[in-house]
């Protein structure tokens, strides 16, 4: 999808905070609140916007101690991969959920109140399904995340060899 500058520019803005009002945002980007508006509402309509959404300190709501699990489905076909996908994305622990290549079919981003709580959901949850032939467990230090994510460069056409 091709955006140019004011679309980066906008998405960029309401990434660091989209809460702002659309008077602030046209101000910040140096356009009218209409045109501004109307931007963002087509920024919508593509699907480029998907959502807004609250960020949450993870250690202020009681959930301090985070680990990626691996985890290596058998066997490994659509409807076990998918049941499994399911049931784990709806996992309270669960924030976040990747199905993989390799050697293992998932990783999962979980949040916990402590490292019993981390056993807990490993030995008491995970290991506990059928379907789950191995787990491995890393704890995270810390989670730098971005909160901007600007779009990939727009496609330049290879440039054509002409013969004189």
């Amino acid at each position: 999808m091709e955006l140019d500058a004011l679309d980066r520019a906008l998405l960029r803005e309401l990434q660091n905070d989209a809460r702002q009002t659309n008077r602030e945002l046209a101000l910040r980007t140096g356009v009218s609140p209409s045109t501004s508006l109307e931007r963002v509402r087509a920024l919508r309509e593509r699907g480029i916007i998907s959502g807004y959404h609250a960020a949450v300190d993870l250690e202020a709501v009681g959930r301090p101690v985070q680990a990626l699990i691996s985890v290596r489905i058998r066997p490994p076909s659509r409807p076990v991969i998918e049941g499994f996908r399911e049931w784990a994305a709806r996992l309270p622990e669960t924030i976040g959920l990747f199905v993989t290549s390799g050697a293992h079919d998932f990783l999962i981003h979980v949040a916990v109140p402590d490292t019993g709580g981390l056993y807990a959901f490993v030995i008491d949850r995970l290991t506990e399904r059928r379907e789950v032939a191995d787990v491995q467990t890393t704890m995270v230090y810390e989670h730098a995340q971005s909160r901007c994510i600007d779009p990939a460069p727009a496609e330049r056409p290879a440039p054509s060899h002409r013969r004189r």
